[in-house]
């Protein structure tokens, strides 16, 4: 097992390397000016005045002026020593940004993904066990219907619904867990809900489809022949076998996590990396963008591999050697 997970933790070295030569390159080819973003804005106003040699010494300063390959090479310095620069804008630490505001995007994914399990997986167990009775039709249709609903779309909803009847104000401060729990819960509730019933659906359809192909084998048959009874057949035999395609979904959710907390901290104006990073893009701020990303990447890759140990631990038969 050891010597599998070194072996997956230096394949991640070249993929995050991809990642960040992707977003490092992709940063300097899309358009745009950061010295007329900072100064001048869409308009370019406040650099029409600006002479050659301000303009250079301001390169200068951002680390621009230097060839493309010494710019990376100083960004992948930067990523190693954890010194992930400042923002040009507001002068924030990238590094301090994390730190304050990761544990707000963690926690609501997390939760969404703990819900996902809460609410998916009986869901398909239920619809699995009466196939084509009213509850399998019935849950089929709340599962097609929350995949079809766009995430960002029912959070705006949601604030709408929450402004008009409860007159919601959205939070104007971050508050951490460690610090006013039920405060904390309270902000994050919301974003981790409509989240976790989005990956819920995805949950019910597959854990429902990898039960049905279970339950059809011969050693289920053989359990029920003997007169054991359902929950011990489900618990020892079925599910074990059943959720391994569970497990590998929640990882590549891991994925919409990252991707749909933007849209729906925006929504719900939550001061999480999701928000920061929509607000990056906004400003072209390349130095915040670039380590987001790479730090959303990470995450990414460190998921798998959990998923992937997880493997050994519901299923006896997978070794790692």
């Amino acid at each position: 097992m050891r010597k599998y997970i070194l072996r997956r933790l230096l394949y991640a070295i070249p993929t995050l390397i991809g990642i960040s030569l992707v977003i490092f390159l992709a940063m300097r080819v899309i358009p745009g000016d950061p010295i007329i973003a900072m100064l001048g804005g869409a308009s370019g106003e406040g650099v029409k005045n600006l002479s050659e040699a301000d303009r250079q010494r301001i390169m200068e300063q951002l680390g621009l002026a230097d060839p493309i390959h010494i710019q990376y090479l100083k960004w992948m310095k930067d990523v190693v020593t954890l010194e992930l620069g400042e923002s040009f804008f507001r002068g924030d630490s990238v590094r301090d940004t994390i730190i304050r505001r990761g544990p707000i995007s963690a926690e609501i994914g997390v939760f969404s993904v703990v819900i996902s399990w809460l609410v998916g997986l009986p869901v398909g167990i239920l619809s699995a066990f009466r196939p084509n009775s009213m509850l399998d039709a019935a849950a089929r249709t709340l599962t097609i219907l929350f995949l079809a609903i766009p995430g960002f779309w029912l959070a705006m909803l949601t604030v709408l619904a929450m402004v008009s009847w409860f007159n919601w104000a959205s939070p104007l401060v971050l508050v951490q867990l460690w610090d006013d729990p039920k405060e904390n819960l309270t902000m994050v509730a919301g974003p981790a809900i409509i989240m976790g019933l989005g990956q819920a659906a995805y949950m019910a359809r597959m854990s429902r489809s990898s039960i049905l192909e279970v339950v059809g084998q011969d050693y289920v048959r053989t359990a029920r022949a003997k007169g054991l009874v359902e929950q011990l057949i489900l618990y020892r035999h079925t599910l074990p076998n059943a959720l391994l395609p569970v497990i590998t979904l929640s990882g590549l959710m891991m994925g919409f996590v990252i991707g749909g907390s933007v849209a729906i901290e925006k929504a719900f104006n939550i001061n999480g990396l999701g928000l920061e990073l929509v607000r990056a893009v906004d400003l072209r701020d390349w130095v915040v963008i670039q380590n987001l990303v790479l730090f959303y990447g990470l995450i990414f890759v460190l998921v798998n591999l959990l998923v992937d140990i997880s493997y050994g631990w519901i299923d006896p038969r997978i070794r790692y050697e």
